[in-house]
């Protein structure tokens, strides 16, 4: 379904960026023999400003390199070279999901020195969680390109207007129109959004304005009876009380 929207844009770069964020903590914890902890910041720093490289510092390098290998290898040897606009977006979708876990690559450091002081600092580069990468991409999600079916010497925008803007290797593409995800088709099996419950206060995409596409909602009455006020009572049994509550429930029409 849906092949090439903005939504297979979006789970490109977010399965990507899953597997550099797994092998690459796996490689800082020890987990897996091939790799550990990126050597190559050994020895540096600024000893005159006080610090230095130390810790273990993860080897985000390796974690892409894995990466690259096991998604993209299969689209580049089923064509040859990049292919098709499809396969073209696809691999750089994948690409832009590897640079953000790079480029939300922050430092943390540790002081030393004599009753707390920081005099000295060790210094080592750790990946932000997966959840600040997820917020980056669904920004780049939000905000992503569409570009021509058509591949030339490289990709280039659908807007011909737009053309003379570089595209940037953070950006997310796409080449086809997402379809009506608001009403059931069972060929391309969307369920549509009738019947779901939603938020009547949320704005965010839970929200009744946006989870209905603006056909409204219809409001029910649930009713609800648990056990409450529980108490222990000498000896052996706990007494509770039957409480009832009436929530309002808010489903698409």
């Amino acid at each position: 379904c849906c092949a090439g929207t903005k939504e297979t844009a979006f789970i490109s770069a977010v399965t990507a960026a899953g597997l550099v964020h797994s092998v690459t903590r796996s490689c800082s914890a020890g987990n897996v023999t091939e790799c550990s902890c990126d050597v190559t910041l050994r020895h540096g720093g600024s000893a005159s400003e006080g610090w230095h490289w130390g810790g273990c510092s993860d080897d985000v390098h390796y974690g892409m390199s894995f990466s690259r290998k096991f998604l993209d290898m299969p689209f580049k040897n089923i064509t040859g070279k990049s292919g098709s606009g499809l396969v073209a977006m696809t691999l750089h979708n994948n690409e832009a999901g590897r640079q953000a876990v790079a480029k939300l690559m922050s430092v943390d450091c540790r002081c030393h020195g004599v009753s707390g002081s920081c005099a000295v600092k060790t210094c080592w580069k750790t990946m932000s969680s997966f959840e600040k990468v997820g917020r980056f991409l669904k920004d780049k999600y939000e905000n992503s390109i569409q570009i021509s079916d058509r591949l030339k010497k490289k990709l280039r925008r659908k807007e011909k207007s737009q053309r003379k803007i570089p595209i940037g290797k953070e950006d997310l593409l796409y080449v086809n129109k997402s379809p009506n995800y608001c009403v059931e088709d069972q060929k391309l099996g969307i369920p549509g959004t009738q019947g779901r419950e939603c938020n009547r206060t949320s704005q965010g995409p839970e929200g009744c304005n946006l989870l209905c596409c603006g056909r409204g909602y219809n409001t029910h009455v649930v009713r609800h009876v648990e056990r409450c006020e529980c108490k222990f009572v000498w000896c052996c049994y706990v007494r509770c009380r039957r409480c009832e509550t009436m929530t309002d429930v808010h489903t698409c029409k």
